[in-house]
């Protein structure tokens, strides 16, 4: 039986913001966007309840929270903040598989202090994340993945809550579809009209008709709701991909201005990727229209990419002057993926006679 933790912090965006900027603390905050434009990237639970949250278009959450402030974020903060939640969790245990800056899973089964209780190695760890960087963290502890997930949502913010292996039958049973971990809004109103309300209600179909209704991902809901999850907590979960983007208070509409803003973010994205061990072959570009439409467009090349001047030009020559439209852009992106591990030369050690 395994141990597992899931880590999610409370608001993280927002919360570091709240927490560098005492000014904010207490008042309803969105990271990104402003009031015209723009996508909320995170949401303070003060703005929360407004129906604030992330994802939300910049001037819908500004109607529903007239006193939201907008923020812009600061990723080189946050992620300085992650690194040290991070290195607490590797006081416990190796096995950890991030999944954001702002959560993880952790296997404690076997861990570094030799504690056999997973939900005191939770509540060390949220002492210490805070301690040590003045921001909240939510934990769910449960024997597998599936259910550490549900967990963290249970009591949030600032939440503690354990699945027993006893207790999960019965907890599943309850559970509300759309707050399955895996199954998405559109699909929970699917689920809904076939009569899948609950977790006892999807208990009750087949495997052959959940596989008939959802294909692969129909034997996933069949087992989790049963509380089967044999997913192990990966800690050296691969990068597929690497990219920068940026909403316009604005839409562009001349491809001068296009073409100065893909140069921009292709150079912001090779810092990024100038910083990893990786390097790829395949561009691609992201383009949102004013309308919400979004398209992207890729290359594949022989090569790997290796220098920024490389970038913008490849960047350049996919972006073609056809998909322009009157609407304009609200959004362009560049990403590198195709990758493969960098060659680490080879280290001769020389003899040498005295």
């Amino acid at each position: 039986m395994k141990k597992i933790i899931h880590i999610d912090m409370d608001a993280f965006y927002a919360s570091v913001e709240q927490r560098d900027n005492p000014e904010l603390r207490g008042k309803p905050v969105a990271v990104g966007g402003s009031k015209e434009r723009g996508v909320v990237a995170a949401a303070s639970y003060e703005a929360r309840k407004f129906g604030v949250k992330s994802a939300m278009a910049s001037s819908i959450a500004a109607r529903q929270c007239p006193d939201l402030i907008f923020v812009k974020p600061d990723f080189e903060k946050y992620k300085a903040a992650s690194d040290i939640i991070r290195a607490v969790f590797f006081e416990y245990t190796e096995l950890v598989e991030p999944l954001s800056l702002d959560e993880a899973y952790l296997d404690v089964t076997e861990n570094k202090i030799g504690l056999n209780s997973a939900t005191l190695i939770a509540k060390e760890i949220k002492t210490k994340i805070f301690e040590r960087t003045q921001l909240v963290a939510s934990a769910g502890i449960s024997y597998n993945k599936f259910l550490a997930k549900t967990a963290s949502d249970m009591d949030k913010p600032d939440g503690l809550y354990v699945i027993l292996p006893e207790q999960a039958e019965g907890f599943i049973k309850k559970m509300p579809i759309k707050q399955f971990f895996g199954i998405g809004k559109a699909t929970a109103e699917k689920m809904k009209l076939a009569g899948i309300f609950t977790g006892n209600d999807l208990r009750k179909k087949s495997l052959a008709d959940l596989t008939l209704r959802y294909g692969k991902t129909g034997t996933y809901y069949y087992h989790i709701c049963r509380g089967i999850d044999n997913r192990t907590v990966k800690p050296d979960r691969e990068r597929k991909s690497l990219s920068a983007e940026n909403t316009f208070n604005e839409d562009l509409k001349e491809e001068s201005d296009i073409r100065s803003e893909l140069a921009r973010i292709a150079k912001e994205t090779f810092r990024r990727y100038s910083k990893s061990d990786k390097r790829g072959k395949t561009v691609s570009i992201k383009l949102k229209y004013g309308d919400f439409r979004q398209i992207t467009r890729s290359q594949t090349n022989d090569h790997k990419i290796t220098s920024e001047s490389q970038l913008v030009d490849i960047v350049q020559s996919v972006f073609d002057p056809t998909l322009m439209d009157e609407t304009g852009f609200r959004l362009l992106g560049v990403g590198i993926s195709n990758f493969e591990e960098e060659e680490k030369p080879t280290v001769t050690q020389l003899t040498l006679k005295f």
